[in-house]
């Protein structure tokens, strides 16, 4: 029977350990494999399943104040509307071969709302947030319920929730994207959805409603009391997560075991329903370096985003070291090693998609103590 799409495979006979001998015989078998898409695993071994993780995934940094004026450029020249869809420029990691992905499996991307304009609403399944490295002045609205962006606040947004964003400031205003878009892509799981044109509200309260009823620390509403498969807190504030990383750097002068590792504050978000991340496949945490710091090196599988949000330090990721400051974001491949040094101190906002791994039990990591 003749196949009903030509076969894509190719296979190549090789000398090695373990390989076959090249004969005529062996040639005319890989033919037949090819017409039949079939491909034998002593040839593809040492790439589906090598020692340890080797990821396409590139070491790379983009540097922010590269990528504000080109956000800026796009505020002039591209709609926000249908078409534009929001504005989003997203960080292309070199190794994947020119794909819209930071990772092979987190999206991140810079997004710009010039002032008056409204970002339209839709709706997605897979799982975002927002993170402001500056400025304020706009209000995502979350199924009807508007929250303010603002400096150093984290807003997560989980899948299929209606969301748009309105600006009602007459400043322009920039902030980072994350999404699981590659994971979701490569899974063939996507499914979106448009909404209108417009946000269904241009309210600007201080507090929205999920702060209202969510945003105290160690209560809980007893008319929400089943966990949620994602947080229903919509804003996690700067005031919240800087003092509480200060609290840590001061407990440790005083003596007293409150950081990772010496001169390291962090901190991870949390869904207050479980007590576990805040979406199902991203984690999100801020890291604090004192001044005069520096990390064990460490790898784990699975990839990062990394966002300064203050300070400079020296950041090494694999074979790369560069320094970064206020607004650069870097990644992390699977597996590859990572430090970070700083003489004056440095804050970083960290996103990654270890709970995918951990609920599959495939989550490694190893610090410079415990590496084999």
């Amino acid at each position: 029977m003749t196949p009903t799409h030509p076969s894509p495979v190719r296979i190549v006979a090789t000398d090695g350990d373990g390989q076959p001998a090249r004969t005529p015989e062996l040639e005319a078998l890989y033919r037949d494999f090819e017409s039949e898409s079939l491909i034998p695993l002593w040839t593809e071994i040492g790439d589906l399943m090598p020692p340890y993780p080797r990821s396409r995934a590139l070491p790379h940094l983009w540097r922010w104040n590269r990528l504000l004026p080109m956000a800026e450029r796009a505020g002039d020249l591209v709609p926000v509307g249908r078409g534009g869809e929001r504005r989003a420029i997203a960080l292309a990691n070199p190794g994947l071969g020119g794909r819209p992905f930071a990772t092979p499996t987190l999206w991140a991307a810079i997004q710009y709302l010039n002032p008056g304009e409204d970002a339209p609403v839709h709706r997605h399944t897979q799982n975002a947030f927002r993170f402001v490295v500056e400025g304020e002045g706009v209000w995502t609205v979350v199924d009807g319920d508007p929250v303010a962006m603002r400096r150093g606040d984290f807003l997560p947004q989980a899948g299929w929730h209606w969301h748009g964003h309105h600006n009602v400031t007459d400043e322009p205003m920039a902030w980072i994207d994350g999404l699981d878009i590659p994971f979701q892509y490569f899974a063939d799981s996507t499914f979106f959805e448009f909404g209108p044109d417009e946000v269904e509200t241009r309210e600007a309260p201080e507090r929205s409603r999920s702060e209202r009823l969510w945003g105290h620390p160690g209560l809980r509403p007893l008319t929400h009391l089943t966990p949620a498969p994602a947080t229903p807190l919509l804003a996690y504030r700067w005031e919240h997560t800087d003092r509480a990383l200060s609290e840590q750097l001061a407990l440790e002068s005083e003596g007293h075991r409150a950081t990772v590792e010496p001169g390291h504050a962090a901190v991870r978000y949390t869904n207050p329903t479980t007590g576990g991340d805040v979406m199902q496949t991203l984690r999100t945490e801020f890291h604090r370096l004192a001044p005069g710091t520096s990390t064990a090196p460490a790898r784990e599988v699975g990839s990062s985003v990394f966002q300064v949000f203050e300070g400079s330090g020296e950041v090494t990721v694999g074979e790369r070291t560069w320094t970064a400051e206020r607004g650069d974001l870097f990644v992390v491949p699977s597996w590859q090693e990572l430090s970070l040094a700083t003489e004056t101190g440095i804050d970083l906002f960290r996103f990654s998609d270890t709970p995918i791994f951990e609920r599959l039990h495939q989550h490694r990591a190893t610090t410079s103590e415990t590496a084999q």
